[in-house]
């Protein structure tokens, strides 16, 4: 799948939330869709867990 097209999905999915639920429901849904792109990431091997904890003097060159 392009990333045009999950990008087209992403900003769909946030339109219905802020037109049906308000601007409470667009922040709950944009939240959580950057909680599962992490979580993507992480399980296609892209992050690792300690990316999160690794301060920017120690980043692996």
């Amino acid at each position: 799948m392009s990333m045009a097209l999950v990008g087209m999905i992403a900003g769909m999915a946030l339109g219905f939330a802020g037109y049906f639920g308000g601007f409470s429901a667009f922040l709950l849904v944009a939240a959580l869709g950057a909680v599962g792109f992490v979580v993507g990431r992480f399980l296609e091997g892209d992050l690792e867990v300690g990316d999160f904890f690794r301060s920017r003097g120690e980043r692996r060159r």
